[in-house]
C-alpha cells in the first residue's frame, strides 16, 4: 500500500480536527460496521494513492469513504466500491459486503449506467451537436429509467442490511462555464451540455430516493465554484496522460467537498 505524502497526511490531520469539533463519537465497546458502495466517484479515482491491492478497482487511500472513517473511530471501513462499476456490477459483486449487522452504508452510483466516460469522451472528440445528442440521450434515461434501476438497487441494499443508516451521494456539475480545461477545451455549448446531463443524473437519484426513502445528498451546490476549469477547481480537467481522473474529484473534491458533506450529514 502506498504511504501518504506529508501533505496528504497533515490535510486529513486538518479534516479530522475540524470533525473533531464539529462532532466526538461515543466509543463503542465492538466497532460498527460502515460500507461503501459504489463507482470511481466512492472509490476516489482522481485523488491519486490508490490501494495497490485494490486493482483496476483503483480504491484510493483518500477517497470519501476512507476519510469519513479516518474520523469515526468507532467504526470499521469495509469498502467494495470499485472503479466504472455499474448498478449490476454494485448488485454483483458488492451487495454481498452487507450485512444485518452493517451500520452504515454510503453508496454513489448511476454515472456509468449513463455512459459517463464515453459522453465525455464524445464531447472532448466530436461536434457541439454531437455531444448535445449524447447528453440529452443520456439525460433522458437519467430521469426515466435510471430512476426505477436505482429504486430497485436502494430496496435491494436496504433488505440486505436492515438496521444500517443508508446514505446516497449524488454527483456534481463538472465543468465551470468558463477558464481553460487543460489539453482539450470544451466549448460553452459542450459545458452547458455536460452539466444539464450531471443535472439529470442528480434529479434521477433523488426521485429513486424518493420512490424507496433513502437519505441523498446532493453534490451540486457543495462543489458550486469549484467545478474542473474554473480558477479554484475541486475537479480534475483534461490530463492526457491520466484520462480516467478527467472530471473526477482531486484531493481537495473528496476531503473538502465528499468528506464534509459526509460528516455533515452523519453528524
Amino acid at each position: 500500500m502506498r504511504k501518504l505524502t506529508s501533505a496528504v497526511a497533515s490535510a486529513v490531520m486538518a479534516f479530522a480536527g475540524m470533525a473533531g469539533m464539529m462532532s466526538t463519537p461515543a466509543q463503542a465497546a465492538d466497532e460498527l460496521e460502515y460500507v461503501a458502495l459504489g463507482d470511481s466517484y466512492a472509490s476516489g479515482v482522481g485523488a491519486g494513492y490508490y490501494d495497490s491491492s485494490s486493482g483496476d478497482c483503483k480504491r484510493s487511500q483518500v477517497n470519501y469513504p476512507t476519510l469519513w472513517a479516518a474520523t469515526h473511530a468507532d467504526f470499521k471501513l469495509k469498502d467494495v466500491s470499485c472503479s466504472g462499476a455499474t448498478i449490476a456490477d454494485v448488485r454483483a459483486n458488492q451487495l454481498s459486503a452487507l450485512s444485518a449487522e452493517t451500520a452504515l452504508v454510503t453508496l454513489t452510483v448511476g454515472g456509468n449506467d449513463a455512459q459517463f466516460a464515453s459522453v465525455v469522451e464524445a464531447c472532448l472528440t466530436q461536434s457541439d451537436s454531437y455531444c448535445k445528442t449524447a447528453t440529452d440521450w443520456m439525460s433522458y434515461y437519467a430521469k426515466n429509467q435510471l430512476v426505477d434501476e436505482l429504486a430497485s438497487l436502494y430496496k435491494d441494499i436496504r433488505a440486505k442490511a436492515p438496521g444500517a443508516a443508508f446514505v446516497v451521494l449524488g454527483y456534481p456539475q463538472p465543468v465551470a462555464a468558463t477558464g481553460s480545461c487543460g489539453a482539450i477545451d470544451l466549448s460553452s455549448a459542450k459545458r452547458t451540455a455536460m452539466n444539464a446531463m450531471a443535472d439529470a443524473l442528480a434529479e434521477g437519484a433523488k426521485a429513486a430516493a424518493a420512490k424507496e426513502p433513502t437519505y441523498f445528498v446532493d453534490m451540486r451546490d457543495t462543489f458550486k465554484g469549484h467545478e474542473a476549469c474554473g480558477s479554484d477547481p475541486w475537479i480534475n480537467g483534461v490530463n492526457l496522460s491520466d484520462l480516467s481522473s478527467t472530471f473526477h474529484p482531486n484531493l481537495s473534491g473528496y476531503l473538502g467537498g465528499y468528506t464534509a458533506k459526509l460528516n455533515e450529514t452523519t453528524g
